[in-house]
């Protein structure tokens, strides 16, 4: 699909689908409508099941539907991407939530309703700062831990629902405790009702992908629990729903309880965009388009605040029910507008035949998304190419069993940003040799085969040279140095990795440079970038190594250096 998108106004930046819209061609309709009905088969299910993750009646699921689709429709620049309940960022809500209301009770819902709207006004104010590189500081095997603890996490939380027994809260460890104690409480009917419910869902998913599974098994589920005599067969259903259109609920804004749902709303915005960002570019590279990733934070606000205004819980665009869209034919939005009709008039009309629906159907209906969601090849993959990565991975992993899921999290996000700052302080530099026949120089380390100049040293700085980095390429230059042999009368520097140069590295450049040159050590540079250079100008560097000394490539610094000394290469002993 192919959709020659007219230059943005300011209309059309602010709401997108009058970008795409007006370009809607009629042979597209049957592909979304048909698309439609495999989200709404989805959506209605999976809705109800997650608000058990979230912690809140299974009606405050569906509640969460429509807003948030006819919202992305209107804002997102995604052309497939399915908002709504999700997994990963709804047991986040339920801990944040969990600190300062007992679930189950009024205010648990309430609030669980004000984090979504609160979450909306932060994805909001990131969108108008055009903070979308926010997602950047989750690495992808920080965000594959996550989700792999996740998975545990929440399993182990939905089993005691699917067995028909009480659940227990606290972290993973303590709920696995629980269940193993109380396996003698299990009771016959409500086990085989969760068991099969899971097993008809795993099968359906691997033989027939397309069938709505979820779908099928809970409306089976409650035909067969209706025809037992429902909550008498001795398995816990959904009871009464419900029926028509939610009202309109007012937050609870207490500052007090504002500030103790933000941490918890701030980490949804972070793990939940870095989802739907991925879930997003997936789609486009299948169905064509762009994405501007600050519009899909600004498009993710209006879809929580009125989620949350509409007695819904958080949403955030999920890959899983974008897959559906796409493998079920989706074109445009126009499907989950489509959508967004049928689950409305499911709130209308259908709610009445979901009140025998047994509760462990719906948990066989999470687990199964869990189990979905987990990648155990990534980590093995991940086990051949990075031993550092995984082990951060696995530290997310273990926080969020031993700790919670914010806390594991937190604990991952922490220790990348830690490994990024030490890697952008410690500079990776190398003494560099000319490869033989070649223009080419690279690290005498890495390719023996190089050739090496008596009495010169090149070297490649590594990175930016700034405060925090300066010391740690003063020391490796000064032991190059050291290490040469013959000793080096001159170093040649290639700074074709510095992008950027603070004063603090520029003055400190500056002294080791007169330092060496007391020691009769002539210095020139390679592959100096503009910037850079104005800022050596400014420091003095230029002057103290002189504007001639400064060239294009290594080669033309190697052949200066040549003429100067009349030296011949050597290959380096």
């Amino acid at each position: 699909m192919s959709l020659a998108i007219p230059p943005l106004t300011g209309a059309r930046r602010l709401l997108p689908i009058l970008s795409w819209l007006p370009l809607y061609q009629r042979e597209w309709l049957r592909a979304d409508f048909l698309a439609a009905l495999a989200v709404w088969a989805i959506m209605i299910p999976e809705g109800m099941a997650y608000a058990g993750i979230v912690g809140v009646p299974p009606i405050m699921g569906l509640y969460t539907i429509v807003p948030p689709l006819v919202a992305y429709a209107l804002l997102g620049t995604s052309r497939l991407l399915v908002v709504g309940p999700d997994t990963a960022t709804g047991l986040i809500s339920a801990l944040t939530v969990g600190a300062i209301a007992l679930q189950g009770t009024a205010d648990f819902n309430t609030l669980t309703s004000t984090l979504a709207v609160l979450i909306g006004v932060f994805f909001l104010l990131f969108g108008a700062l055009r903070m979308g590189w926010v997602a950047a500081f989750i690495p992808t095997p920080v965000m594959r831990g996550f989700i792999e603890g996740l998975v545990c996490v929440t399993i182990i939380g939905q089993v005691p629902h699917l067995l028909g027994i009480g659940g227990a809260s606290g972290n993973f460890l303590v709920k696995l405790r629980y269940l193993l104690q109380h396996l003698p409480d299990i009771s016959l009917a409500p086990m085989l009702a969760g068991l099969l419910s899971l097993v008809a869902m795993l099968l359906l998913r691997r033989f027939v992908p397309r069938v709505p599974s979820a779908l099928v098994v809970a409306v089976s589920a409650t035909i067969i629990v209706g025809l037992l005599g429902g909550e008498a067969s001795g398995i816990s259903v959904v009871g009464s729903l419900p029926t028509g259109l939610p009202h309109l609920l007012m937050p609870a804004f207490d500052p007090r309880i504002l500030m103790e749902l933000a941490p918890g709303a701030l980490a949804i915005v972070l793990v939940g965009y870095a989802e739907a960002l991925g879930g997003a570019k997936a789609a486009a590279l299948q169905g064509g388009g762009e994405i501007d990733p600050n519009q899909e934070l600004v498009a993710h606000g209006p879809a929580n605040i009125l989620s949350g205004l509409f007695g819904g819980f958080l949403v955030v665009g999920s890959l899983s029910k974008t897959s559906v869209a796409m493998a079920a034919g989706a074109r445009t939005q126009v499907t989950h507008l489509i959508a967004a009709v049928f689950c409305f008039l499911t709130l209308l009309l259908l709610t009445p035949l979901f009140r025998d629906m047994p509760h462990p159907a719906l948990a066989a209906i999470v687990i199964a998304a869990m189990l979905h969601l987990s990648k155990p090849d990534y980590l093995r993959d991940l086990f051949a190419r990075s031993r550092s990565e995984l082990a951060l991975a696995a530290v997310v992993i273990l926080g969020e069993l031993m700790l919670g899921v914010l806390q594991g999290i937190a604990l991952g996000v922490v220790i990348a940003l830690l490994m990024l700052i030490y890697r952008t302080s410690h500079p990776k530099g190398a003494v560099l040799g000319q490869l033989p026949g070649t223009e080419a120089y690279r690290d005498v380390e890495m390719h023996p085969e190089a050739l090496t100049f008596p009495g010169l040293l090149i070297w490649r700085t590594g990175g930016d040279l700034f405060f925090a980095s300066i010391g740690f390429f003063s020391e490796g230059l000064k032991g190059a140095l050291a290490a040469s042999h013959p000793p080096a009368k001159h170093v040649l520097l290639d700074t074709g990795s510095v992008n950027f140069m603070d004063t603090s590295g520029c003055d400190a450049l500056l002294t080791i440079i007169r330092e060496l040159q007391s020691q009769g050590i002539t210095f020139s540079f390679a592959r100096v970038r503009d910037r850079v250079r104005d800022r050596m100008r400014l420091g003095g560097i230029e002057a103290a190594v002189g504007s001639a000394n400064f060239y294009e490539r290594v080669t033309d610094g190697v052949r200066a250096w040549q003429r100067n000394a009349v030296v011949r290469p050597a290959i380096t002993p």
